[in-house]
C-alpha cells in the first residue's frame, strides 16, 4: 500500500473584516443548578462499569484497551492529567491510570444520561470536562450536559448542568478557555451557549449565556488565554469569532475574521468500504469535532472527500485565519476516517485515524510530526492494531480522540476504534512520545 501525504500552503489573504460592527450580545440567559456527584462513583454506589485496561508493550508503546462493549456508533475520547486517563464512549466514561491499568468506570445514565461525549482537561484550571447530550427525554428538553470535576482528580467530585436545547440535533462541539465553557450544536434558533468555568468548577449554579444562531465550533484553549474561540468551516470560508468578557461578566462577541480558505478539498466524505462485504461504513464528519489553541494558532484535521474516498486533512492557523500549514493523508485504495489531531507545547502533532479499505477491516493508525519537519509533511503512519470483522454498515461515529499529556504537555494520546469480529467498536488507547 502506497500512503501519499500530500502538502500546500496558501497563500494569505485579507480577512474580509476583523471587528464586529457592534459587540454581539447574547439574546437571553438562563440559571442552571448543577447535579451534584460528591465521587465519580457516587461513593461506590453507581452501576460499575469495568472494560479496558490490559496494558502491553508493542514496538516501544503502550497500548491498552478501552471500552469493548460499543456497537456501531462509539464516539471513542480521552482526556490526560494529573496522573489519570478519562476515557468516555456512547456507552460511559472509565478512569484509567497512566499505565493503562483500570481504576473506575460508570455508565453514563451516573451523569444524566446522555451520548456523544466529547472530553477534555482544563490545562489551566486543571479540571476535567466533558459533554453528553439527550434528545429522548419524555419532557422534550433534550439537555446538553456539561460535567466539570471540582477538582484535578477525575475520581472526585463533579458537577452537571443540564442545559435546554430542545431544538437540538446530533453534531454537537464543546471546547473552553481559562475563562469560559462554550457548547455549540446544529438545530433550532439558539445554537451556542457559553458558561463560566469558575462556576462549574465551584458547583455553583451556573448563567448560562444563549447567542442567536451558531458561532461555529468551540476551541480548547490549550494556551493560558481568558477569551474564547470559535471555528466555523464553510465550503469557501474560514470564519473564526473571539468571544470576550465584555466588562461586566457577560459574554460578548467582539470579533469576526471570515476569510476564503483556499482549500480544494472540503466535500464530506463518501462512506467507506469494508473486506468481504459491500456495506459501506460512515467516514466521519466534515467539520472538526476536536479543534485546539496552542502558541497563538488554532489546529484541527477533518475528514473529506479526495478523489472519491475519506481521507484526512489537517490544518494550523493564526488566529487571524491564514493558514500556516496544511496537509493531507489519502491513499490510492483505502480510506482515512473518523480522525482528530492534537498538538503539544513544541508545536509537535499527532494526526489519529482509523483505515479501512476493499481488503481490510477498520483498524487504528496514527502518524506524527516533529515542529522541525518540513511544513506539511507527516511521518509514516502507525498501526495500533488490526480489525477483524465487517460492520453492519452505515453510521460508525463522527471522530475519534487525541489530546497532548496534561502533565507534561508533550506526550501524545490517542483513542481509535478497530471493528472486533462481531463487527462493533472496540477500542485501544496508545501513548507515544515525540521521539525528538
Amino acid at each position: 500500500m502506497i500512503t501519499a501525504v500530500l502538502v500546500y500552503l496558501l497563500a494569505p489573504r485579507e480577512p474580509l473584516f476583523h471587528k464586529a460592527p457592534n459587540k454581539i450580545k447574547p439574546v437571553r440567559t438562563e440559571i442552571i443548578a448543577p447535579i451534584r456527584n460528591a465521587t465519580f462513583n457516587k461513593g461506590g454506589k453507581a452501576h460499575i462499569r469495568k472494560q479496558g485496561g490490559n496494558p502491553r508493550m508493542v514496538n516501544g508503546t503502550l497500548i491498552f484497551d478501552g471500552s469493548q462493549d460499543g456497537d456501531r456508533q462509539v464516539d471513542p475520547q480521552i482526556a490526560v492529567g494529573n496522573g489519570y486517563v478519562l476515557h468516555g464512549t456512547n456507552g460511559g466514561l472509565i478512569v484509567y491510570d497512566k499505565q493503562g491499568n483500570y481504576v473506575q468506570g460508570v455508565p453514563q445514565s451516573e451523569f444524566n444520561n446522555g451520548i456523544d461525549p466529547k472530553l477534555f482537561f482544563d490545562l489551566q484550571n486543571r479540571v476535567f470536562g466533558f459533554d453528553m447530550w439527550v434528545y429522548w427525554d419524555k419532557e422534550k428538553v433534550k439537555p446538553v450536559n456539561i460535567s466539570v470535576s471540582e477538582t484535578a482528580n477525575p475520581l472526585g467530585a463533579w458537577n452537571t448542568y443540564p442545559v435546554p436545547a430542545p431544538g437540538g440535533e446530533d453534531g454537537g462541539g464543546i471546547g473552553h478557555s481559562r475563562k469560559w465553557i462554550g457548547y455549540s450544536f446544529p438545530g433550532g434558533p439558539e445554537q451556542t451557549f457559553v458558561m463560566k468555568m469558575a462556576d462549574a468548577k465551584a458547583g455553583k449554579p451556573a448563567t448560562v449565556y444563549h447567542f442567536a444562531g451558531n458561532l461555529g465550533q468551540p476551541v480548547s484553549n490549550q494556551d493560558a488565554l481568558d477569551d474564547l474561540y470559535f471555528v466555523d468551516l464553510t465550503d469557501t470560508e474560514i470564519v473564526i469569532t473571539r468571544v470576550t468578557d465584555g466588562g461586566d461578566g457577560t459574554p460578548v462577541v467582539v470579533s469576526i475574521v471570515r476569510r476564503q480558505h483556499g482549500l480544494r478539498y472540503c466535500d464530506y466524505p463518501p462512506d467507506s468500504p469494508q473486506k468481504g462485504t459491500d456495506k459501506r461504513t460512515a467516514s466521519g464528519d466534515r467539520n472538526p469535532k476536536n479543534l485546539v489553541l496552542q502558541n497563538h494558532c488554532i489546529w484541527f484535521s477533518q475528514a473529506v472527500n479526495i478523489e472519491g474516498r475519506s481521507a484526512v486533512q489537517w490544518h494550523q492557523v493564526t488566529l487571524n485565519g491564514t493558514f500556516v500549514q496544511s496537509g493531507r493523508i489519502a491513499d490510492p485504495v483505502n480510506s482515512f476516517i473518523e480522525t482528530t489531531l492534537a498538538v503539544n507545547k513544541h508545536n509537535d502533532v499527532l494526526i489519529g485515524f482509523q483505515e479501512t479499505g476493499p481488503n481490510m477491516f477498520i483498524s487504528p493508525r496514527y502518524t506524527y510530526r516533529l515542529a522541525s519537519d518540513p511544513l506539511g509533511k507527516t511521518r509514516e503512519i502507525v498501526h495500533l492494531g488490526e480489525g477483524v470483522g465487517a460492520t453492519e454498515g452505515g453510521a460508525w461515529g463522527d471522530y475519534s480522540g487525541s489530546v497532548i499529556d496534561g502533565d507534561n504537555l508533550t506526550d501524545f494520546w490517542t483513542i481509535q476504534s478497530l471493528a472486533s469480529a462481531k463487527g462493533h467498536g472496540d477500542c485501544v488507547i496508545a501513548k507515544i512520545p515525540p521521539k525528538r
